[in-house]
């Protein structure tokens, strides 16, 4: 069957705990907030991601959503503590607590095709790096840095480290989302445009740095960007995976310039709400609209 977005990654049962101290829990993961924005933003989507054969079914939301589901067995459901140190959760400590089984080439189905694989990883291990090399000839590949830098720690605390391979693979990466921290951990400068441009210039097509104000893209030798415009934070968790699955959704059928306006639209309105983005495609071009001179 032939979809636009084959999307890879674990969910997590996410154990979050606010600046106050008060305890959240939910289902979360790159991959739910992906698949959800993608989908709405017009895309067809088939979401892969491995859980316990107990915790299988706390994922049959998704395909409430329209979305193509498999869920593989693992012995472990992925979980993630995340306890955040400031009200607009841009400074968190995260702790992974237990963690599913890795992705492999042979847990896409054979008969499965897409425009866009994307590789929505937690942690470095879930999708190993040698995925993007395996993968490359199905499809274009679509990476976010967070699965390849952010690495648990023997104490299970997580640390984001610098990516050893990324000159080996990102000329195989059409597709790469970093936030600014993880930009300048890659290039050594804090510049986002600059990181940007070097990202590019190591070989990946087009760069997207995500950032409290804006989301940036880097595309054909072009800076093309877009600001955030939330009433508010309550809906911070997910701000780079919806922004990154929604902008690939728009660039299958638009370029970099009105892509990154949607997407960066669509996420400022899932910004306002805990959770995954429940809007309409609708409500994304009113605030485009709304926010065109800004």
């Amino acid at each position: 069957m032939k979809f636009d977005i084959i999307i890879l990654g674990h969910v997590s049962k996410d154990i979050m705990v606010d600046h106050r101290g008060v305890e959240t829990r939910m289902i979360g993961g790159a991959i739910v907030h992906a698949a959800i924005s993608a989908t709405k933003a017009g895309a067809k989507v088939l979401a892969i991601t491995k859980t316990s054969e107990e915790d299988a079914k706390t994922v049959d939301f998704l395909r409430e959503q329209g979305i193509s589901l498999i869920v593989l067995s693992s012995p472990a459901t992925t979980s993630i503590l995340n306890v955040f140190k400031t009200v607009d959760h841009e400074r968190r400590d995260t702790s992974l607590l237990t963690n599913a089984t890795p992705f492999t080439t042979g847990d896409i189905p054979g008969d499965a095709s897409a425009d866009i694989i994307y590789m929505a990883g937690l942690f470095v291990g879930e999708l190993p790096d040698s995925l993007i090399e395996e993968l490359a000839p199905y499809g274009k590949i679509a990476v976010d840095a967070q699965g390849l830098l952010r690495n648990a720690m023997s104490d299970k605390t997580m640390r984001f480290i610098d990516w050893p391979n990324k000159h080996r693979y990102l000329p195989l990466v059409s597709f790469f989302k970093t936030d600014a921290a993880e930009a300048e951990i890659l290039t050594g400068t804090d510049d986002r445009e600059k990181a940007a441009r070097i990202l590019g210039s190591w070989g990946a097509r087009e760069v997207m740095v995500t950032h409290n104000t804006e989301v940036i893209v880097f595309a054909d030798g072009t800076i093309y960007r877009a600001p955030f415009t939330p009433a508010n934070l309550s809906g911070r968790t997910g701000r780079g995976d919806t922004t990154f699955s929604s902008y690939l959704a728009r660039r299958i059928i638009e370029g970099p310039g009105n892509a990154i306006r949607f997407a960066a639209a669509l996420c400022s309105i899932k910004m306002e709400t805990p959770g995954p983005f429940t809007g309409t495609i609708e409500d994304v071009y009113n605030r485009m609209e709304r926010d065109k001179n800004r």
